[in-house]
Order: structure tokens, then sequence, then C-alpha cells
């Protein structure tokens, strides 16, 4: 695979994308590309239509950048639609791991990093359980207990016990 680098105004975003990227998609790709730089190249085909990237491109264009970095791809036709579809759908299907999401989001919050910018704005969103700068001022904190089952039977058992007791719970 061979990085290239060649001016924006060279490519066309695919007319076929089968994903939206809203304005607060396109504001978050925008941050993370203003913070990082471009970190992965996008996918064009021989015609110079991205075929993964889209938002990348129009996030691109909206910073003013004048060049992008891009990888060709050979695939062409039902086998290009198909890998766009299975790019945007293979994060789709990836599950966020709460406790580790929880700790870099208060990691990234305790030095001031600017979350907004790359789609955190609202951390509820994600992590329902992570308390806002708004409750930490009121010293509003519900205790919490992590407990760690030796096996699914046992959660499940203790989930259904607790549950049934009033208390809040989630696996």
């Amino acid at each position: 695979m061979k990085v290239e680098n060649v001016a924006i105004n060279t490519l066309v975003n695919d007319p076929n994308n089968a994903r939206k990227h809203g304005d607060k998609n396109i504001m978050a790709i925008k941050g993370s590309l203003a913070k990082f730089g471009q970190q992965k190249p996008i996918v064009v085909n021989e015609k110079n239509i991205v075929v993964a990237g889209n938002g990348t491109l129009e996030a691109a264009r909206q910073l003013g950048w004048t060049d992008i970095n891009i990888v060709r791809t050979d695939l062409d036709g039902f086998n290009a639609d198909a890998f766009a579809l299975a790019d945007n759908r293979t994060s789709e299907l990836a599950e966020w791991n709460d406790d580790a999401l929880n700790a870099t989001l208060q990691a990234l919050k305790s030095v001031d990093f600017d979350l907004p910018a790359i789609g955190f704005d609202d951390f509820k969103e994600f992590v329902p359980d992570l308390p806002d700068d708004e409750e930490k001022d009121k010293g509003d904190k519900q205790p919490m207990v992590i407990v760690q089952c030796k096996s699914l039977d046992e959660q499940q058992e203790l989930f259904d016990e607790l549950n049934e007791r009033g208390y809040k719970v989630k696996v």
C-alpha cells in the first residue's frame, strides 16, 4: 500500500455514498484533524472518487486544506461499494468498553482536553455514570460498588437479586 499526497481539488466525494455526515460528525472530524493531523489516508479509486473517507475529505476541505493523503484501491464496481459499506458498518458494530472509556474520558477531562472538539460533548451519551462538572461541584456522588463474579450465571443471579431489591444495576 503506497500513501500519496494529492491536491484536494482533484478528489471527488462518492455521489452514491450511503453514509451521511451531519454537522456534528463533520465538526468532530475537523476537531480531530486540527488536533492530530491526518493519521490515516482516505481510500480512492482510479478515478479519484473517494471509496472510504468522504467525511474526512469534507472536513479537510472545510479546514482549508489544499492536499491530503490517500491510498488507491483497485476495487471497483460492487466490490468497491461493498468495501465502502463494510468500512462504515464495521465501526458501527463495535461496542465501547465502558470502564476503559470512562477512565480515558476522566483522564482527558482532568487535563482540560477539549473533548467536544472530538465529538465527546455529551459524555452521558457514552458513559451514563460519568459525573459532569455540575454533579462534582454539588458533591452529590452516589456510592458505587463494582463486583467481579466467578461466572455468567453468578453475575445474572446477583444482577436479578439487586434489581429486585431496587438497586440501579447494569452489566
